[in-house]
């Protein structure tokens, strides 16, 4: 089993050979790994993350098939499948680390800043869902003199929502609050740049 703290050192390895475009040979072996995996995998970390196209984990932290285990997700939102999954895979395969990653301009922080200054009428419930899970980590920014500086109050928010799932992760579960307690499971809060590449590990670490 691989400790939370070496599988976070592997991220950041992972995520400035990403940033300097260096590959690590290991990880483009896919025909090769494909095999070794069929019986089994042991992911060393798992990332609940933005569905958005230009955020793979995969590719952002330099890993290859079968070294995390990725949950996806509009918003990086928490709800009770979410939940199900880290749970899932911090049981069944003794992973000891959960990584919220968010990101910048980010569509769900933007959508849900847009419901909150002008709310839609014929909005999708499924995407009402999601804001509805965004909104209270934004609101409490629009009450506050951010919200006379869009840039400021974007980048503020995706760093609240991130702070929200993370404190989601380790408050609404029983499973999870266990092995954070007694199995060593760290949930730690992360920003991916679409500007630079780089990952800023803000949150728990």
């Amino acid at each position: 089993m691989i400790s939370a703290q070496e599988a976070l050192q592997r991220l950041r390895d992972g995520n400035r050979r990403f940033v300097a475009n260096v590959r690590n040979p290991e990880a483009s072996q896919h025909h090769l790994r494909r095999v070794d995996l069929l019986a089994d995998q042991q992911p060393f970390a798992i990332i609940l993350g933005c569905s958005d196209s230009r955020v793979p984990a995969e590719l952002v932290f330099d890993q290859g098939l079968g070294d995390l285990f990725v949950i996806r997700v509009a918003g990086n939102i928490v709800a009770p499948s979410q939940i199900g999954s880290v749970e899932f895979a911090a049981t069944k395969f003794q992973t000891r680390l959960v990584v919220v990653l968010g990101h910048t301009q980010c569509g769900a922080i933007l959508a849900t800043l847009d419901e909150l200054r002008r709310p839609a009428t014929n909005q999708s419930k499924n995407l009402r869902s999601i804001v509805d899970r965004v909104r209270p980590s934004v609101e409490t920014l629009l009450a506050t003199e951010l919200r006379h500086d869009t840039d400021a109050l974007v980048r503020q928010a995706v760093r609240a929502n991130v702070r929200a799932s993370a404190a989601h992760l380790r408050h609404g579960s029983e499973i999870i609050e266990d092995l954070v307690a007694r199995e060593g499971l760290v949930i730690v809060g992360a920003e991916y740049s679409l500007e630079t590449g780089e990952v800023d590990f803000f949150e728990g670490v």
